[in-house]
């Protein structure tokens, strides 16, 4: 088997993993990363060989521009400080303990290489976190705030990792340079990141069409991406950034179409990028634990003393901060979401796994320094940070369901129908207004106008039946009813006529163009 085939075996089982993943009950990410670790135990199976240096850049801007799809910029400025609080500030706290315990514990590390190992473990996954918390029916805010964490983590780890990697490589460290460094990253980030998304919403305009201005959103982050970088800002922070504002500047509420079609191309991208990179961890490990070799006893010892200190301060950090968060949202009385309990602070807990940032950092260690010699102990930090990952990724992962099944933590039903019933108000409010505004333009037959209220209404009804009263609650029943009757037999009467278009694209003289726009009219109408 060869690195191609090796990557589209990693595909099917990207597209596999998730309906079994669904059926065991368990995270699709750690079901991919145990895939991983048999594949790289079977002896026909090739090591992996991916440059570092390309890990981050092809795998990270898609999962970025995925993730923030189910969020706004609305939501992370209303949340900024428990995110900042919660999450952030928490990046600095496990680096600075790692790096304390790492430096004291690993045979020849320098202080510098001890606090890479910090900032490549600090940071939890943003896709894991999401992937695992989304399919446990956490509350939203629980949700909302891991995936603020994992995205903005993200972005002060990457930071942090290479101010680190230049203090250890040069054997030299200044404070100012560091925060110096620290804030051109940010600045240039935003910049390019705001000017990069004004212009492709620019584009889309012109564009058009909603298969290119598709491809154009798959390329856009990965330009994002390789721009900042390029000017020695963070291409983290630039992808959100482009991505956040295309989320709130870029969608045409008319654009029916072109919406569910990109938002099922991400649900793809987003499926088989997450496959391939959390089966990519699992085979790592077979190169990564071969360093351990005739010393398993000394490694294991360090692995876990640095896991206990990554799982330990978190919990530390969170219990206190969370409390705080609880009690500053209480004398502001404002809109954030935070845990409400100690129950969701220890689900948070539990959630803080690492995966694809912490491995392509740590695969990303120079081999050697300015002066020649080797990188300071760089096969243990290897070997740390997948014990991390491991730890984290496989043991949390595999026991978050159980451990959120037995505090009972779950979603405010109550409160999420209660949200819906507003905006489906809202929505027939806003459709019966323009009903007016047609009224005084045209003449309308009163039957017509009595009949197109009904459907006003009928609009918010399907979303909330909830927001009618009893009788127009059972009126609405038998109209929907009467509309299902009309609605399945006009679908088998398309469905026919679909069928007998498709077959005559096989037909002799057919052409295949003037078949397949004849079809996309039926399809779109059937939608």
């Amino acid at each position: 088997m060869d690195q191609l085939a090796l990557l589209f075996v990693l595909l099917i089982g990207a597209v596999v993993m998730v309906p079994l993943a669904d059926r065991l009950g368990l995270p699709s990410p750690v079901l991919m990363t145990l895939g991983g670790i048999v594949l790289a135990l079977l002896p026909f199976v090739p090591n992996v060989d991916v440059p570092p240096e390309f890990i981050l850049p092809l795998v990270l801007p898609p999962l970025l521009y995925a993730s923030v799809q189910r969020t706004s910029w609305r939501q992370f400025t209303a949340n900024l400080r428990p995110i900042l609080l919660l999450a952030v500030a928490l990046v600095f706290v496990t680096t600075a303990a790692v790096a304390v315990v790492a430096n004291a514990v690993v045979p020849g590390i320098s202080l510098a290489a001890a606090v890479v190992l910090g900032a490549l473990v600090a940071p939890p996954d943003p896709v894991a976190a999401t992937a695992v918390a989304g399919s446990l029916g956490l509350p939203r805010r629980l949700v909302s705030i891991l995936e603020g964490e994992g995205l903005f983590n993200d972005v002060t780890a990457i930071v942090l990792y290479h101010v680190a990697i230049a203090a250890a490589v040069s054997g030299s460290f200044s404070v100012p340079d560091a925060v110096g460094a620290l804030v051109l990253s940010a600045v240039v980030a935003l910049a390019i990141g705001l000017a990069l998304g004004w212009m492709a919403k620019k584009l889309m305009d012109v564009l058009g069409d909603a298969t290119l201005q598709i491809g154009l959103t798959l390329l856009v982050p990965f330009v994002s991406y390789v721009l900042a970088e390029e000017f020695r800002g963070s291409g983290v922070l630039a992808v959100l950034v482009t991505a956040l504002f295309l989320a709130e500047h870029a969608s045409d509420a008319d654009d029916v179409l072109g919406r569910l079609a990109g938002h099922t191309f991400w649900e793809v991208v987003d499926t088989l990028v997450t496959g391939v990179a959390f089966g990519l961890i699992g085979l790592e490990l077979h190169n990564v634990f071969g360093t351990a070799s005739g010393r398993w006893e000394e490694m294991l010892r360090i692995g876990g003393a640095v896991v206990a200190v990554v799982i330990g301060v978190r919990l530390l950090w969170l219990l206190p901060a969370a409390w705080l968060a609880k009690k500053l949202h209480h004398l502001r009385d404002i809109e954030e979401e935070v845990p409400m309990s100690w129950r969701e602070t220890v689900v948070m807990w539990w959630s803080g796994m690492r995966g694809v940032a912490s491995v392509a950092l740590a695969l990303a260690i120079p081999l050697k320094m300015d002066d020649g010699s080797p990188f300071p102990a760089r096969e243990e930090i290897l070997f740390i940070a997948f014990a991390v990952i491991m730890a984290t990724l496989v043991v949390q992962g595999l026991t978050l369901p159980w451990l959120v099944k037995r505090l009972g933590v779950r979603s405010d039903a109550d409160a999420e129908r209660e949200t819906a019933r507003k905006l489906a108000v809202r929505a027939a409010k806003a459709a019966k207004r323009r009903l007016k505004e047609i009224e005084q333009v045209e003449d309308l037959p009163d039957d017509l106008v009595e009949t197109l209220t009904r459907r006003a209404y009928d609009v918010g009804a399907r979303i909330s039946p909830d927001m009618l009263d009893e009788e127009r609650r059972e009126a609405h029943a038998k109209r929907v009813e009467r509309i299902r009757a009309v609605q399945r037999i006009q679908g088998e009467m398309l469905s026919a006529a679909r069928h007998e278009v498709l077959a005559a694209r096989s037909e002799p003289g057919a052409d295949p163009e003037i078949v397949d726009r004849v079809l996309r009219h039926l399809d779109v109408r059937s939608l």
